[in-house]
């Protein structure tokens, strides 16, 4: 199996060879690998090793928000193209045995009223989650990844970089482009994109279904695609709502597929994601498969109307329709459909300024039809 591997007692920018915090096109890749074949990454937890089981509330407050998500790779996937899209299958997410939750000041849903920091350490073993912060309660396991991306084109990093300037002059909340911590640093890091939001080339989404076994859709922008990972997760409530799941390192194994000219075809560009889960245990329950699309709010003209749960989850509904007609249904029988059988999740309200709404389908209406 090819794997990157890192040192997690060192930060990344120690590792520059191995990863990167930026989304830019000319960031190369670490690795190439062929379709089919899985690779390990290694990743370190979202704000880059900066808070440790001995941290403080105090060094909370300090740490260097510059550095948030470390992300592993690119990983170059040959035959890749512009125009393909590619498949990431997760085949295991394995924790590392302690994480932490935080409310930062400033951060999150509730960023108005909850304005005291606050620092939970947790310890992970046997699959669950417990903290002494937080006595009397376990929290079970459901590894994630929390940012999954490929890079973006040149003409879509200048594209986007000038909607969200938009945003912040517009009184949103949204962050430019830094080098301060960048990695690499450099013209990448001058004009890198932030991770905090999801775009369409994937990203900090957040969405606590892609779990192992689950597949993420992704438009190949670039040659290669150029796919990288992060932030992985131990356990997250639908929202995220206080900016920080229960974070953690994690070891993510995957493998690709490419979807020769599917983007291209597709009419809506939101991440497309699929799994099969158990009710109990798998040897005894029916299997549960649905297939999911998200949902940002970026209107038909492609600006960002920061913070619009209405228009992710609208264009959640529109963008499940169109994976509906591609079975072969029309517009009306598609969104009677989406009436009946889809289910809307808030995936994310913090990741401004692209919240994330998902619309989940379970694959089950169409069994024997």
């Amino acid at each position: 199996m090819h794997a990157i591997r890192i040192d997690r007692s060192k930060r990344l920018h120690e590792e520059a060879h191995c990863g990167h915090n930026r989304h830019h096109p000319d960031i190369a890749p670490v690795v190439e690998i062929n379709p089919g074949e899985e690779i390990a990454l290694e990743t370190r937890d979202g704000l880059d090793g900066q808070i440790t089981p001995d941290s403080t509330v105090a060094d909370l407050l300090a740490m260097d928000g510059g550095a948030v998500h470390p992300l592993t790779g690119p990983v170059f996937v040959k035959g890749a193209v512009p125009g393909d899209m590619l498949e990431i299958e997760f085949t295991d997410i394995i924790p590392q045995k302690t994480g932490f939750s935080a409310i930062v000041p400033g951060l999150g849903f509730l960023r108005d009223v909850m304005t005291e920091p606050f620092l939970v350490h947790w310890r992970i073993k046997d699959d669950w989650a417990t903290s002494e912060q937080i006595p009397g309660v376990r929290i079970p396991g459901a590894p994630f990844m929390g940012v999954s991306a490929v890079a973006p084109s040149h003409e879509l990093l200048e594209a986007w970089t000038a909607r969200e300037q938009r945003v912040i002059d517009r009184g949103g909340m949204a962050l430019p482009p830094d080098p301060a911590s960048a990695v690499p640093s450099g013209p990448c890091g001058l004009s890198g994109l932030r991770t905090l939001p999801p775009r369409e080339n994937g990203g900090n989404f957040d969405v606590k279904q892609l779990t192992k076994g689950a597949k993420l859709f992704l438009p190949v922008l670039k040659e290669g695609a150029l796919f990288s990972t992060g932030d992985g997760h131990f356990a997250q409530g639908d929202g995220e709502v206080c900016v920080t799941a229960v974070e953690m390192g994690a070891t993510a194994v995957v493998r690709f597929k490419v979807h020769k000219g599917l983007a291209e075809k597709r009419k809506f560009k939101a991440p497309v994601f699929s799994r099969t889960t158990y009710f109990t245990d798998p040897r005894f329950a029916a299997p549960e498969r649905f297939i999911g699309v998200m949902g940002m709010p970026i209107n038909e003209a492609g600006e960002i109307e920061a913070e619009n749960l209405t228009l992710a989850c609208r264009n959640a509904v529109l963008n499940m329709m169109e994976l509906i007609q591609e079975r072969g249904f029309s517009r009306q029988q598609a969104y009677v459909i989406c009436s009946v059988a889809v289910d809307l999740r808030i995936s994310n309200v913090v990741d401004v300024p692209n919240y994330v709404v998902s619309a989940l389908l379970p694959e089950a209406i169409f069994d024997g039809a």
